[in-house]
C-alpha cells in the first residue's frame, strides 16, 4: 500500500521555526549586551572627569562632547568634511580594487606568475603607508586630495590581492579537473567555477580594506593637511577646542563603523548561497 502523496507546498522541519527564533533572541541579546558595556564605559568617564580624577581639560565629559558633536552636525563644514572624506575613501579603495583584483586572479591562477611576484608581494605588504608620506610629499604638491588618495590605495591594495590570491589558489583542484574533463572554455570555466570560488574572499579583502583606506585617508588628512574630517581634527588641536576636536574623533568613529556595517550586509547578500552564512543565520 502506497503513502498518500501531498500536493501542497513542502513544509519547512518542524525545528526550523525554534532554530530561527532562538538565533533572532540570541542576536538581540548580544546586541543588549555591547549597548550596555558601551553604555556602562560611558557614564564610567562622566564620573570620572567630573570628579577629575582624569583632567577634562584634556578629555572632557563625554555629555560635553556630545553637545558639541549635535551642534557640529547643524554646520555644512562637518558635512563637506564627510564628503571630502568619503570621496578620498572611494577613490583609494575604487583603485585598490582595480589593482588587486585582476592582479590577484592572475597570480592565483598562475603558478610560475605566482612564485615569481611573492617575494615583491611579501616585502612590499608589510611596509607602512605612513613610511611614504614623506614619498607623498615630494610628488604631490601640500594637502592635496591626489596625495592621500595614493595612500589609501597603497594600503588598501595589499589585504585585498592576498585575500584574491588565497581565494583563487583554494578552489578545489577537482572542480578543476571537472570542467577540464567536459572541455568547458576558460571563459566559462572562469565565470562558473574560479570566479564563485573566490567571491567569500573578495568580499572579506573588501571588506578589510575598506577600513584600511579609511585609516589611512583620516591620517593623510592630519599629517598633510588634506582637506577632510583629519584636517578638521588638526585644526580643532591647534585651537585648543577640546571638545570639538573629540566630535570630530567620534564622527570618523562612525563613519568607519557604518562602512564596515554596510560592507558586511553586502558580504551576507552576495553570499547568501555560501555555507558559512547559513550556519551565521542559526
Amino acid at each position: 500500500m502506497t503513502a498518500p502523496v501531498s500536493l501542497g507546498p513542502p513544509r519547512a522541519p518542524s525545528g526550523s521555526a525554534d532554530r530561527t527564533a532562538g538565533g533572532a533572541l540570541s542576536r538581540l541579546r548580544h546586541r543588549i549586551g555591547s549597548l550596555g558595556g558601551a553604555l556602562v564605559i560611558v557614564l564610567s568617564l562622566e564620573l570620572v572627569t567630573r570628579l577629575e580624577i582624569l583632567p577634562s581639560r584634556y578629555l572632557p565629559p563625554p555629555s560635553v562632547v556630545v553637545a558639541a558633536l549635535a551642534e557640529l552636525l547643524t554646520e555644512a563644514i562637518a558635512w563637506q568634511a564627510i564628503g571630502l572624506t568619503l570621496l578620498a575613501w572611494s577613490l583609494g579603495l575604487g583603485i585598490a580594487a582595480l589593482v588587486a583584483v585582476p592582479l590577484g586572479m592572475l597570480l592565483g591562477t598562475s603558478e610560475l606568475a605566482y612564485r615569481a611576484t611573492r617575494p615583491i608581494v611579501e616585502f612590499l605588504r608589510p611596509v607602512p603607508s605612513v613610511a611614504l608620506i614623506p614619498v607623498v610629499f615630494l610628488i604631490f604638491r601640500p594637502g592635496s586630495l591626489e596625495g592621500t588618495v595614493f595612500l589609501a590605495a597603497f594600503a588598501a591594495t595589499w589585504p585585498l590581492l592576498v585575500q584574491v590570491i588565497y581565494g583563487v589558489r583554494s578552489i578545489n583542484p577537482i572542480q578543476m579537473a571537472t570542467a577540464r574533463s567536459f572541455q568547458i572554455g576558460r571563459v566559462r570555466t572562469f565565470l562558473r567555477v574560479v570566479l564563485p570560488g573566490a567571491t567569500p574572499y573578495l568580499v572579506t579583502g573588501l571588506r578589510i580594506s575598506s577600513s584600511v583606506a579609511l585609516i589611512l585617508v583620516v591620517t593623510g588628512q592630519i599629517i598633510m593637511g588634506a582637506p577632510g574630517i583629519g584636517l578638521q581634527i588638526n585644526r580643532a588641536r591647534e585651537g585648543a577646542d577640546v571638545p570639538l576636536m573629540y566630535a570630530y574623533v567620534i564622527i570618523a568613529g562612525v563613519l568607519g563603523l557604518l562602512l564596515n556595517m554596510l560592507f558586511a550586509a553586502l558580504e551576507r547578500r552576495a553570499l547568501h548561497w555560501h555555507a558559512s552564512q547559513r550556519a551565521g543565520a542559526r
